[in-house]
């Protein structure tokens, strides 16, 4: 596992160590919470097939493992001296803002007891100032929103990474099912002649090719995907520049079976042809659900 970049997020309890993971799994991190340090050289021995599209390995590592403070210093600088990658984020975040986090979230301090949550967090960060002081980059979560840390860390990522593609979901549904929530692009195609009224149509779904003509081989049709090719096309870059690492571009019908089915597979075989992690589902079919 030497070509691949390892990420130890660590710090203060409630400073965001668990948000930080959130992001580099969505990165392509393959990703371990509360990682024993002392199994971290054993796990690296662990055979990974470098294709199989993970970015690096990120694990947090704090004051909830009991032997951390005296182990981590021998592994990291016996890993460093094998020639692996290794770099040591510390998250971080004033007192108050640790006190409000941990009140609204109602969570026990590690190190806090029966003295109370003030000296637990003061405490910790008496504990781990050494190693804050050799961290490669110390994060303050104090004035941050989610997604602005979101942002900083996907940066980060960007710059110290061959390549953190953007992962693309193309999905097709049906609005009398309600809309996906989770959509960043949501395109209405129900304008679109509806194969249902057709008899022999009626019963098949838009991957059918014969479905699929009825749709969008029209001047309607070829007009608008045309465009809505054209708009994906302008967004992409837009997208991956915020940064951002999933899209999920959502094509509604009224069934979500015939036009959306249609429209979402023409889009998903436009952006296969030049985008390496796109995905396509059916979320509304009455089959076992389609997904490349």
């Amino acid at each position: 596992m030497r070509n691949f970049i390892i990420h130890i997020l660590t710090g203060l309890s409630g400073s965001g160590k668990s948000t930080a993971l959130d992001v580099f799994e969505d990165a392509g991190f393959y990703c371990v919470d509360n990682m024993p340090v002392a199994l971290l050289p054993k796990f690296l021995e662990i055979p990974v097939n470098t294709a199989s599209g993970i970015s690096g390995l990120a694990f947090v590592m704090d004051l909830r493992e009991p032997d951390f403070l005296a182990t981590y210093p021998s592994v990291f600088s016996g890993l460093k001296a094998q020639g692996y990658r290794l770099t040591v984020l510390f998250f971080e975040a004033g007192e108050n803002i640790l006190i409000q986090r941990y009140s609204q979230t109602r969570r026990h301090h590690p190190l806090a007891g029966d003295k109370g949550l003030v000296f637990g967090i003061r405490r910790e960060r008496e504990l781990l100032e050494e190693l804050r002081a050799s961290s490669d980059t110390i994060i303050d979560t104090s004035t941050l929103t989610i997604h602005e840390l979101k942002i900083r860390l996907l940066a980060r990522i960007r710059k110290s990474t061959d390549h953190m593609p953007m992962r693309i979901h193309v999905m097709s549904f049906g609005y009398k099912y309600g809309i996906p929530h989770d959509a960043d692009i949501i395109m209405d195609v129900r304008f679109l002649p509806n194969p249902y009224f057709v008899e022999h149509l009626k019963h098949k779904n838009g991957t059918d090719a014969d479905v699929a003509a009825h749709v969008l081989h029209h001047s309607t049709g070829s007009a608008f995907l045309e465009k809505f090719l054209n708009l994906i096309d302008f967004l992409l870059p837009l997208y991956k520049n915020e940064p951002k690492a999933y899209l999920t571009v959502a094509v509604g019908c009224t069934g979500g079976c015939h036009r959306s089915v249609a429209v979402a597979t023409d889009v998903f075989n436009h952006l296969k042809k030049r985008e390496r992690h796109v995905e396509i589902s059916h979320r509304d079919l009455k089959e076992a659900g389609q997904t490349t």
